[in-house]
């Protein structure tokens, strides 16, 4: 696998592309394990609650001590009904974004929200800093740098579109 840089790293536009199919079946695994990962904990939590996902108003509020306590504070109390009709349906998006590599990197920014909430949120750290949901942001960052959705997902045919080449910033969500 060969890693190809252009561009100025401290400014300019800087493109990171695979060159060879082990790399490319790598990304394209992770992205349908990462996807598969949070479909499961979406549609999950949909069958048991539907879009009334209590647990997730409680569980915010025990983050007020936590680094994103007022952010959480917000969520828990005056946004609780977006939060629990949100966490569900959007764990669920994001892992069918990523399962099919659709709008790829939207979906892969979602699930970099949700892993840093969940990672502060447990902040006790009883395991130190590392922990699995780091390993999950860690995942969902290494899908939007490497455009995951391009390798094997539809955001490959997305981005070959009229449409796509007419507003070529839309690749920015895609891949």
């Amino acid at each position: 696998m060969s890693y190809q840089f252009e561009g100025n790293l401290l400014g300019e536009e800087t493109a990171l592309t695979l060159s060879g199919g082990w790399g490319q079946y790598w990304i394209a695994f992770l992205r349908v394990i990462t996807g598969w990962w949070f479909f499961h904990a979406g549609v999950t939590k949909l069958i048991t609650d539907g879009l009334n996902f209590t647990y997730a108003p409680a569980y915010l509020k025990g983050m007020s001590n936590t680094v994103v306590g007022p952010l959480a504070t917000f969520l828990a109390t005056d946004a609780a009904w977006l939060v629990k009709a949100g966490v569900p349906l959007f764990e669920t998006l994001i892992g069918l974004g990523l399962l099919f590599g659709v709008l790829t990197r939207l979906a892969a920014f979602g699930g970099v929200f949700f892993m840093t909430l969940f990672w502060t949120g447990n902040a006790a750290f009883g395991h130190g800093l590392v922990n699995g949901d780091l390993m999950g942001l860690l995942l969902f960052a290494t899908m939007i740098v490497f455009a995951a959705g391009r390798y094997y997902g539809l955001d490959a045919i997305i981005e070959k579109t009229a449409f796509v080449k007419q507003h070529p910033r839309l690749r920015y969500l895609l891949g």
